[in-house]
């Protein structure tokens, strides 16, 4: 037998905020909404699925230093040239985290700088 990773959890200042971005970047919908400011968002079918949800976990201070753990995305109906631009338009900003430009990744931040990559090979939608 297994495990398998059903929620990621983002610590970040404005839920409400990420939530919207990720959503528009995952096509993911709002889960659930806890009293204590926290978000859930997820695939259209729910927690359980292929895919995890992910919690945005109100937290008022940032966390001192570098993550280490951050979200690869690949595109899905597009080439990974119109997804930047689309990440871009979302409100993704371009991160340096020492690359040297010639990787075939784009790395990005949220809007609360939470780093992630865009990566090339397109996948199927689920």
């Amino acid at each position: 037998m297994a495990a398998r990773i059903s929620e990621l959890v983002l610590s970040c200042r404005e839920p409400e905020v990420l939530a919207r971005f990720w959503c528009e970047v995952l096509d993911f919908v709002v889960l659930d909404r806890e009293d204590d400011g926290s978000v859930e968002i997820g695939p259209r079918e729910g927690f359980g699925g292929a895919q995890p949800t992910i919690i945005l976990s109100r937290q008022d201070e940032p966390v001192k230093g570098t993550s280490r753990l951050h979200i690869d995305v690949n595109p899905t109906d597009r080439d990974q040239d119109a997804e930047l631009e689309r990440l871009l338009g979302l409100g993704a900003r371009p991160a340096d985290v020492g690359q040297t430009g010639d990787e075939p990744w784009h790395v990005l931040a949220d809007p609360e700088g939470n780093e992630f990559c865009l990566l090339k090979a397109r996948l199927n939608p689920l």
